[in-house]
């Protein structure tokens, strides 16, 4: 029996080998301790001018104080780099002191929970990623409510995740992976920067539309899981594209696949998960900005309007495009509905693959 593609169906492929004569189990990642316990450090930044003139965009002046964009991740990632260069150039354009503002933790949700019991006068808004989707089905008592106490604003950038592998393991694509995996069900690593992060989604979305059984490693952050499967100790890690990308030009790591749907503008030559032979695996990071929930609507229209004007700066967008990401600047009506299939494809791959909450 051919098992069953993951979206769209309520029965759920096992992960070991399945029998054909009845229907197949519900799956899980086998579990272990990660090898390396990376605590996050929390840091602020000022960036931006110091002008108060309010920027041509506005009718008036915006209430005093500094814009504040709050990145619920330590500093030096991905999207911690994202709101630096995004407050930058808002703090230029709406002549007015941006702040960066730091606040770790709970795979984003301290971040996201104070933005939500903030005032909604436009001055404060929150730096989201991919894995933000993943909470209302990973904590059971969230101090907020996504959908209601958090608006949003614009769907900035998106892009694939790439899965790489240590040349160590006999897999050059999708279907060594996959024939390997069902010979040594198990017995097979893969890396995750946090359980329930976007990386660890990805991997049990593969192994569940792919009938196979790895084990999961978590770790407390990118930098574990880097070092790890760059030292042989686990076998496959789903990484930023941008991140994996030299080491495989330099052979320390191989690219099974994408994660998306399509191949990737900056690196073509590396094919789609989809087309090594993995069903129905697209699945992609992103990155939001978002609003409390008490903010004018009229607020967050101007507030789009003039993060889309910076998004469409060639420099920027050429900046983004060399780590693999695509603008897309949605507005917020756009944004809404595809952060609620977000959040329900999130919930049907934790269901799934019985991630156990996290509180």
């Amino acid at each position: 029996m051919t098992p069953s593609t993951f979206p769209g169906t309520a029965r759920r492929p096992h992960l070991q080998s399945p029998r054909p004569d009845r229907a197949i189990a519900p799956p899980r990642l086998a579990r272990r301790q990660p090898a390396l316990n990376m605590p996050g450090a929390v840091a602020a930044a000022l960036l931006g001018g110091a002008l108060l003139t309010p920027a041509p965009g506005f009718s008036q002046a915006p209430p005093s104080g500094p814009l504040r964009i709050v990145v619920p991740f330590a500093a030096g990632g991905s999207t911690d780099s994202f709101g630096r260069l995004l407050a930058q150039r808002l703090g230029e354009r709406l002549r007015q002191t941006a702040l960066v503002e730091n606040r770790a933790g709970a795979n984003g949700t301290i971040g996201a929970a104070y933005v939500a019991k903030s005032a909604g006068d436009g001055r404060t808004l929150l730096l989201v990623q991919a894995g933000y989707a993943s909470n209302p089905a990973l904590f059971r008592n969230l101090p907020y409510d996504q959908a209601r106490d958090l608006a949003p604003v614009t769907l900035l950038a998106s892009g694939p995740l790439v899965l790489m592998a240590h040349p160590s393991l006999p897999a050059r694509n999708v279907r060594d992976l996959v024939a390997l995996a069902r010979a040594r069900p198990g017995e097979i690593n893969i890396g995750n920067p946090g359980t329930g992060s976007l990386n660890h989604l990805a991997a049990e979305l593969l192994a569940l539309n792919s009938a196979i059984r790895l084990t999961s490693v978590p770790y407390k952050g990118t930098g574990g899981a880097l070092a790890d499967v760059l030292a042989g100790n686990i076998e496959l890690y789903f990484m930023n594209l941008s991140l994996g990308l030299p080491y495989a030009r330099s052979g320390k790591l191989r690219a099974i696949g994408v994660s998306s749907a399509r191949r990737s503008t900056i690196a073509p030559d590396i094919p789609t998960l989809i087309e090594g032979g993995a069903r129905d695996v697209d699945i992609t990071t992103w990155f939001g900005l978002l609003a409390p929930g008490t903010t004018p609507r009229e607020t967050i229209a101007r507030l789009h309007q003039e993060v889309a004007q910076v998004l469409a700066e060639p420099a920027l967008r050429e900046r983004l495009s060399s780590e693999g990401l695509t603008v897309v600047a949605d507005p917020p009506e756009v944004f809404a509905p595809f952060l609620a299939r977000e959040t329900e494809k999130a919930a049907r791959i934790i269901r799934a693959a019985g991630i156990s909450a996290l509180q």
